[in-house]
């Protein structure tokens, strides 16, 4: 589902310079299809010059994302009371009809419009908001800590793999004109949700299986299902209850937005998540851009070269969650990979103008700066919403996810208009050191949290070696 999302997402960012093209007059840019009717297109164009459409491009990128992380929060509240299956099935299929008027409907009637582009763009961010909060609270059903880094780190590579098929599908079909890309992306996003909406399974009940630490079977099985966010003291015979129960006997009570807010780690972990995806996203938006600009390559070529960065963060979100599986701690293992970050940034910002050093540079931030990213915004975000504090009285897994990758769309959001600021006046360097403070920062928000489970480590090992 979120594969079908992000593909989407990314056909958007590779049909760019076709789009500033037809929305350009000819006379003025020598990149515009010779196919098209002239008096059509001169009288119906938007901008001046290719400059501007760019900009106007910029502004729509920050458009979404700011709806985006507005629709995260809502969404969160909105799969808590809901039926996940539903949200998310309506989410998908709305989202593909409003990326099919925007980017195809409005082509075909040579409608061209800045406030009607804008207005189906805040629209669009708010459908995609849908999907992160209801796609983790069902994995949060199915899984429970036992494999959850593990698991939850090689899953969220599904953003990754959304931006690859995206390409994929955009160049299979741009050759025919933008507007065929959108189609095609549409569809399949459309035929998905369909899927999702007869298909999903939101959680075991639904097919009669037992629900998370429901059974009593063996002490090993309570332990792997506690929820990491656990006080020390607490009740050996707490479970982790499934979070979209279907027992009307025993319903629990969906949690409000501040009580979610004031859950242990909710708030240091949102604002630890503002600074990472600012920078995860940045390169996300900037990489091919920078590696054209920069390195003066052709856009083809740093199109294909940025794919590993993805590559490193899919690799390190699987192994980071593993560690962090193996320790039962997540903040230890998020500390160490970020401090590589910086180390890792440092170097990026002075690759030579290689092709294979910069890929290997750029494959190794990706592991140090995306791992914690699909860490924080999957597995983490899980584990803060099955806390004791909620578990079996309260819906709270997507209201927490939605807060978590809300506040980390806002960072993203501002991080889009900063990069562009500070590249324009200082450079690209000044941009490498804005994501180094950035990065420092994250490590900042959750010291209290890595002081506190370092802790925990330090105690349990001193009892083993006692127990010995």
């Amino acid at each position: 589902s979120y594969s079908l999302l992000h593909a989407s997402r990314k056909t958007f960012s590779n049909v760019k310079v076709s789009i500033s093209s037809q929305w350009t007059p000819s006379c003025q840019n020598s990149t515009a299809p010779e196919l098209r009717p002239y008096e059509l297109w001169n009288s119906n164009h938007l901008f001046p010059n290719a400059e501007e459409a760019t900009l106007f491009l910029g502004t729509l990128d920050t458009i979404f994302l700011f709806s985006y992380a507005v629709g995260l929060f809502v969404s969160g509240i909105v799969g808590d009371r809901l039926n996940l299956r539903w949200v998310l099935s309506f989410g998908m299929c709305s989202s593909a009809l409003v990326v099919f008027f925007f980017g195809t409907l409005t082509e075909w009637s040579h409608f061209y419009n800045k406030w009607f582009y804008c207005c189906l763009w805040v629209v669009n961010g708010l459908l995609q908001s849908t999907g992160w909060p209801c796609v983790v609270a069902v994995m949060g059903n199915w899984f429970g800590k036992a494999g959850r880094g593990f698991v939850f780190g090689l899953w969220s590579a599904c953003a990754s793999v959304g931006n690859i098929l995206g390409a994929f599908l955009a160049s299979c079909v741009l050759k025919y004109g933008y507007e065929y890309a959108f189609l095609v992306t549409a569809s399949v996003q459309f035929a998905g949700g369909v899927i999702v909406f007869f298909g999903l399974l939101t959680s075991p009940k639904e097919v009669g299986l037992p629900e998370l630490g429901a059974g009593e079977d063996s002490s090993v099985e309570e332990d792997a299902n506690r929820p990491l966010m656990d006080d020390d003291d607490a009740d050996d015979d707490d479970r982790n209850y499934s979070i979209q129960a279907t027992d009307t006997d025993n319903q629990p009570k969906a949690i409000g937005f501040i009580q979610a807010c004031c859950l242990p780690g909710v708030v240091l972990y949102s604002l630890a998540y503002a600074c990472l995806k600012l920078v995860n996203y940045s390169f996300f938006f900037w990489l091919p851009f920078y590696l054209s600009n920069n390195f003066g390559w052709k856009e083809a070529e740093a199109d294909q070269l940025s794919i590993w960065y993805d590559v490193g963060g899919i690799i390190g979100g699987t192994i980071q969650g593993l560690i962090s599986d193996v320790l039962q701690k997540r903040a230890p293992v998020l500390a160490i990979s970020l401090l590589f970050a910086v180390g890792s940034l440092f170097g990026y910002s002075r690759s030579p103008n290689s092709k294979p050093v910069n890929a290997l540079i750029m494959t190794i931030t990706g592991f140090f700066i995306g791992g914690p990213s699909n860490m924080i915004s999957s597995a983490i975000s899980a584990d803060l919403g099955c806390q004791d504090l909620v578990r079996g009285s309260s819906e709270a897994l997507a209201t927490v996810t939605g807060i978590v990758d809300g506040t980390g769309s806002i960072g993203a959001a501002v991080g889009q208009y900063l990069v562009s600021l500070i590249q324009e006046n200082l450079g690209w360097m000044w941009v490498f050191y804005f994501f180094i403070l950035m990065t420092s920062s994250t490590i900042l928000f959750i010291s209290p949290l890595i002081a506190r489970e370092i802790r925990l480590l330090l105690r349990e090992r001193r009892l083993r070696v006692l127990a010995e």
